[in-house]
């Protein structure tokens, strides 16, 4: 879809405190602003990943924009599935090896949802998925990784853009997704 890039001046802002998110807006060359958003990201009952990520980016956005006169907020929120489980970010050093363990020569799916409010307007949501393919990590790779201190913070213990990059073989689709934003989609859905 070829679009207007005039849209791509306007400020967003940003309902999320990643830094990675952050940095991609960055390098996009897109201006924004950082709006925490503070909401309960609470898992429901045989919710799947897809309508999972969608729910929590759309109340990230919709909570900042309460609270605005105007703009366009972005939210959005990232988790990872393998063998049918959604792995979030780790609690603690044990949950990370676990999700680590999960994850250790297999493919695995990041989703991303992406939700744009228009304040007194639209909202369009949307998300990516890609795939990845983890190396085979033996227990003193996996215990020098979690000793990075890199897991956390992050959806399946593992951030693509740093030491995790030496265990990862393959990927199929949107690298910026596996960080935590899928800029081309945020693109897509921007000109409200």
């Amino acid at each position: 879809m070829k679009q207007n890039a005039n849209h791509l001046r306007e400020k967003l802002v940003l309902a999320s405190g990643s830094p990675r998110r952050a940095e991609i807006l960055e390098r996009a060359g897109w201006p924004h602003e950082i709006i925490v958003a503070g909401i309960d990201e609470t898992l429901l009952p045989d919710e799947e990943a897809a309508s999972y990520v969608q729910r929590l980016a759309r109340s990230k956005a919709e909570k900042v924009a309460s609270g605005l006169d105007g703009g366009l907020v972005l939210g959005a929120d990232t988790t990872v599935v393998v063998a049918d489980q959604i792995l979030g970010q780790p609690v603690d050093e044990a949950d990370a090896r676990r999700m680590l363990e999960l994850l250790n020569a297999k493919w695995h799916e990041v989703l991303t949802g992406v939700a744009l409010v228009r304040v007194g307007g639209e909202t369009r949501i949307g998300y990516e998925t890609t795939h990845v393919r983890f190396a085979e990590m033996s227990d003193e790779e996996i215990d020098w990784y979690i000793s990075t201190g890199e897991p956390f913070g992050k959806a399946g213990a593992y951030g693509i853009q740093g030491n995790a990059s030496l265990f990862i073989e393959e990927i199929e689709g949107d690298y910026f997704n596996i960080m935590g934003l899928p800029i081309r989609l945020v693109y897509e859905l921007s000109e409200l």
